[in-house]
């Protein structure tokens, strides 16, 4: 009878809650580190924020990151582990669309949602249906950047990108948008992990440029500039987003002043948006002592609206049920940054600003 009494008890328990595991390979070391720890410090912050409220559907997220170290080929590596040993619901937050593409072999094969990749170039759009973003396209950027100094008259442009697919695509667009000012764009490619060199610091020197448009990561771009400072050429530089605003300030130091950057965010210092407020007390609730980045807080954002297709997605969330919610998740306003998903049409971001970059490493709108 005592057995018996003990199985019954046992029947009558709930399940306990399985930790809802969420993977993400990113450069935790090496040349992009402060980019690949913000975007996995930003999730982890909205995360524990979740879990602390008592997580989704009983679970608490788990967020599973392995260091890529930048490197393509770790990535796929790292995304077999994270899809067949962790047994991740979905992969988020890659930190490129070069260390993005290494992943969609896995990604297609077990149909697991990939969600808010840090690049806005049209290569990982259209890999396959269960890839999500949530920031606007680096043609967006270009167009807002361009028409913003075209405006202004400044029409003379040289492009600093990665001799590479996207680097060149990133070029083309600069192109495409410069035809109504009647011009066209000189073309500075460098080497992807590589310094830039004496070379390409003379060929920005005899574009004479009117604006310097920088398409690549922080690393390359902060060298260019302090190359270019250092030879008394200070010339008017915007970025994409792509090199990571806070990062970018910090690695120029005092040669930030006149650097303007695209943003696909507001600024963390946006305190009338709800979202960057609620993102902010998320950032110090975990621990944070220094001030949030804007790839943090983008990370945050995508962390929320990931957690949001988890909530849609039932008492069981499952690779499925998350790929469904998602699709359905319609137009969703976190707090004041508007995504917008439809059953076939997954890339959910639009918003585009333009931040000044400080000598004291912060970034203002």
């Amino acid at each position: 009878m005592r057995i018996l009494a003990c199985t019954l008890l046992l029947a009558a328990a709930p399940a306990l809650a399985q930790d809802i595991v969420v993977g993400q390979s990113a450069p935790l070391t090496g040349g992009n580190a402060e980019l690949g720890n913000d975007i996995r410090n930003g999730a982890l912050a909205y995360f524990k924020k979740v879990n602390d409220a008592g997580g989704v559907a009983g679970g608490k997220i788990k967020l599973v990151t392995l260091d890529d170290r930048n490197d393509t080929k770790l990535s796929a590596e790292n995304t077999k582990k994270l899809v067949e040993e962790n047994n991740a619901v979905a992969l988020f937050g890659y930190a490129s669309s070069t260390l993005s593409i290494p992943a969609m072999p896995e990604v297609a094969e077990h149909k697991v949602p990939f969600f808010a990749p840090f690049t806005g170039a049209d290569t990982i759009r259209k890999q396959n249906d269960y890839v999500y973003t949530v920031r606007a396209t680096y043609a967006d950027e270009i167009g807002k950047i361009i028409n913003f100094w075209g405006n202004l008259g400044n029409t003379k442009v040289t492009v600093l990108h990665y001799d590479d697919t996207v680097g060149k695509q990133n070029f083309e667009t600069v192109a495409q948008v410069l035809k109504k000012y009647d011009r066209k764009p000189v073309s500075v490619a460098i080497k992807r992990n590589a310094d830039v060199t004496d070379a390409n610091v003379r060929d920005v020197i005899a574009s004479e440029p009117n604006v310097l448009v920088v398409t690549t990561l922080y690393a390359p771009a902060a060298q260019m500039l302090k190359k270019l400072k250092a030879q008394g050429r200070a010339y008017m530089t915007t970025s994409l987003s792509f090199a990571g605003a806070s990062q970018l300030a910090k690695a120029l130091g005092p040669d930030a002043s006149g650097v303007s950057v695209a943003i696909t965010v507001p600024t963390p210092r946006s305190h009338s948006v709800a979202v960057v407020r609620e993102c902010n007390e998320a950032w110090t609730g975990a621990g944070y002592k220094e001030l949030m980045s804007v790839t943090a807080l983008e990370s945050c954002i995508a962390a929320k609206v990931l957690t949001e297709g988890m909530r849609r997605a039932g008492s069981n969330v499952t690779r499925a049920s998350l790929h469904k919610s998602l699709s359905a998740l319609g137009r969703y306003d976190a707090g004041g940054y508007i995504v917008d998903f439809k059953p076939n049409f997954r890339h959910g971001g639009s918003y585009v600003g333009m931040a000044l970059l400080k000598p004291n490493g912060e970034v203002r709108d």
